[in-house]
């Protein structure tokens, strides 16, 4: 395992990597979901897509997890379990209630899971190889930033999961027409599964209180408020009159 100052000079350089990607991606639409594109090379069925891009995560999460001399330390395996449950939907079960046949570049597939398995060793690494043996005591568990991201975390979860349901049912079987999602905290953002996701990670990155946790708060940002921006301006061309542009914004309500 990398040394604790190599370990933080890579945080530093993910953190600038996510900076690249969020200027980038305001120019260059990523070819899956609403923005699929031939460009991007050969394509794979969007259900195993999504699990190629996923399931890394998830097993390299469990093997620095099973590996390390920390593995049973209660307050680590907490945040094992909170990791886990988010991939473990993400990885195994978001991908069997897909509906319809579009499909993924495998392109996007492999960046997706490098960049998981990168995050892997940033989480996984400092929690249970790289921070400081006594960090994290029992009475972590009782503690402000553990109770209040771990709210924040399971409430992101939350509307990320409704909001993709939402979403999954916006059409009837053999129905190919677009429509606005309505409910749910799509009543103030166009991209609420984006919102809940990002919730979801700055509420690990304060229960685990970690620069790595924030470096993943700080991608997830970058990777889907561009995106975000994409799906709004996508809704106003297609919705023009039912799109309340003054209430609904892009991916945090109130405020982008």
């Amino acid at each position: 395992m990398l040394s604790l100052n190599v370990f933080y000079i890579f945080l530093g350089i993910m953190a600038v990597l996510a900076a690249v990607v969020f200027v980038c991606l305001f120019h260059v639409d990523a070819g899956y979901g609403k923005f699929y594109g031939a460009q991007w090379g050969p394509a794979v069925d969007n259900r195993l897509g999504w699990v190629l891009m996923e399931a890394p995560v998830f097993v390299a999460m469990l093997l620095l997890w099973w590996f390390s001399d920390r593995r049973w330390d209660p307050v680590r395996l907490v945040f094992l379990l909170l990791f886990e449950l988010h991939y473990f939907h993400r990885s195994f079960i978001f991908p069997l209630q897909i509906r319809g046949r579009s499909r993924m570049p495998l392109s996007i597939v492999l960046m997706g899971a490098l960049f998981n398995t990168l995050n892997a060793f940033m989480q996984g690494g400092w929690i249970f190889w790289l921070s400081p043996a006594e960090a994290y005591p029992v009475s972590w568990l009782r503690g402000l930033p553990f109770l209040a991201g771990t709210l924040l975390f399971l409430g992101g979860m939350a509307v990320n999961i409704r909001s993709d349901a939402i979403i999954r049912h916006l059409r009837k079987p053999g129905d190919t027409a677009h429509y606005l999602p309505r409910e749910g905290m799509f009543r103030y953002v166009t991209s609420a599964n984006y919102f809940g996701e990002f919730i979801e990670w700055v509420g690990f990155a304060i229960l685990t209180w970690s620069w790595s946790g924030a470096v993943f708060a700080l991608w997830t940002f970058a990777n889907l408020a561009p995106r975000s921006a994409r799906i709004y301006d996508l809704y106003c061309r297609e919705f023009p009159d039912e799109l309340d542009t003054q209430k609904v914004k892009r991916m945090i309500p109130f405020i982008y």
